[in-house]
Parts: structure tokens; C-alpha cells; sequence
């Protein structure tokens, strides 16, 4: 009976552990990790690109989405709802604080009529795409 070795399944394993534990995001703006990592779901289809991230206990005005040379950043900040009575909680399992995002825009979203609302603790960014970036079919001409 012969037994396959995969010299390399250790060195996986080992990378595999080291990215959990860089799991949480960093804002290349300031090379700091965020507090809490935004996580994000982003579909397509013909006309727009939508994202939508979980930002469960963020308020709105707490949210910031910004636009620039070719970078969508979300950023904002979840509060500890009573500062004043932290330490008498037995566990703190939720994040708290700062959090940042950014993603490139490609040359396939409008950044002029990007669109962001929040609803039920989702914040969903609509990237209308571009007039040259949308699909476009052509008819095949059958001669016969």
C-alpha cells in the first residue's frame, strides 16, 4: 500500500493559522488594524455592483462611506453602550470601536452615483456601473 506525503500540508496549516490570526482588517490609510473586522458580501449584476456589510449597533451618522481616486472606504464606530457600568459586565464578546474598509473601484463603478443606506444593521453601497463597463449583447447574424 502506498501512502501519498504532501511535504507542503504542514506549511499550509502553519499559513492557515497565521491568517486567522491577521483575520481582522486594516485601513491602509493609517497601516493600524481596526478594532472589529467589516465583514462584507458583494454581488453584481447587469446595471450595478451592490456591497453589503454588517454594521449591527452602528448608528447611521456613525458610518462613513467615502469615495477617492478609485477607492470606496467604510469606515465609522461602534460605541460601548454604557461606559459607565463596563466593569461591572462579567464578558465583553462584541467588538467595540473603530473600524475601516477600503476597496478598489476598478474601472467598472460610476463613484459619481454611488448610493449608501442602512437598514436592520446593513449598510448597502449600490456602485451604479459605467455606460462602457455594462454587458452588452449582439445579435448573431445568420446568412443561409
Amino acid at each position: 500500500m502506498l501512502i501519498r506525503q504532501d511535504p507542503m500540508h504542514n506549511f499550509r496549516m502553519l499559513q492557515g493559522e497565521i491568517n486567522r490570526l491577521f483575520e481582522r482588517d486594516t485601513d491602509p490609510s493609517y497601516g493600524v488594524m481596526s478594532q472589529w473586522p467589516l465583514r462584507v458580501d458583494i454581488c453584481e449584476d447587469g446595471d450595478s455592483i451592490i456591497l453589503q456589510a454588517d454594521v449591527p449597533g452602528v448608528e447611521q451618522k456613525d458610518i462613513k462611506v467615502h469615495v477617492e481616486n478609485n477607492q470606496l472606504t467604510i469606515s465609522g464606530e461602534r460605541q460601548f453602550e454604557d461606559e459607565k457600568k463596563r466593569d461591572s459586565y462579567h464578558r465583553v464578546e462584541r467588538s467595540y470601536g473603530a473600524f475601516s474598509r477600503t476597496f478598489e473601484l476598478g474601472g467598472t463603478a460610476d463613484a459619481e452615483k454611488i448610493k449608501a443606506s442602512c437598514k436592520n444593521g446593513v449598510l448597502t453601497v449600490s456602485m451604479p456601473k459605467r455606460e462602457g463597463a455594462k454587458p452588452k449583447s449582439i445579435e448573431v447574424q445568420v446568412h443561409g
